[in-house]
């Protein structure tokens, strides 16, 4: 069961889509933000080690910088709870820099690629 007002994260290594589930009871989610690499390439530096490809470490990049921003906004109290979708990689790639807090947040995590699925989709798999 996911709770009113989660914050639903749906990412690979390109972009992330943000979603609250506005349903008192069950699932209906509503898109409130989209972010690519240049949205938080501003926030975060830090950068993988020299063995990965550029590709790999664009994509590791990106998954640091939406866990930090992911981080900010637990830390700021705006998500009660949270559920993180995301292509195997990339979710073991924000995993390592999860917060505390974050952590006792998540309530869910699918390694899944939806970032082009519909909202009923990604509902269906958060059932």
């Amino acid at each position: 069961m996911l709770p009113h007002n989660a914050l639903v994260v749906v990412a690979d290594g390109h972009q992330a889509v943000l979603f609250r589930n506005v349903a008192p009871q069950g699932i209906d989610l509503h898109e409130v933000e989209r972010l690519s690499p240049q949205h938080l390439q501003d926030e975060s530096q830090g950068k993988q080690p020299n063995e990965t490809t550029p590709r790999d470490e664009d994509e590791a990049t990106f998954a640091k910088q939406l866990a930090e921003r992911l981080n900010t906004l637990v830390l700021q109290n705006k998500v009660d709870a949270l559920a993180v979708i995301a292509d195997p990689s990339t979710l073991g790639s924000m995993r390592k820099h999860y917060h505390k807090m974050l952590e006792q947040k998540l309530v869910k995590e699918l390694p899944k690629t939806l970032t082009g699925a519909t909202g009923e989709d990604i509902a269906r798999a958060l059932a």
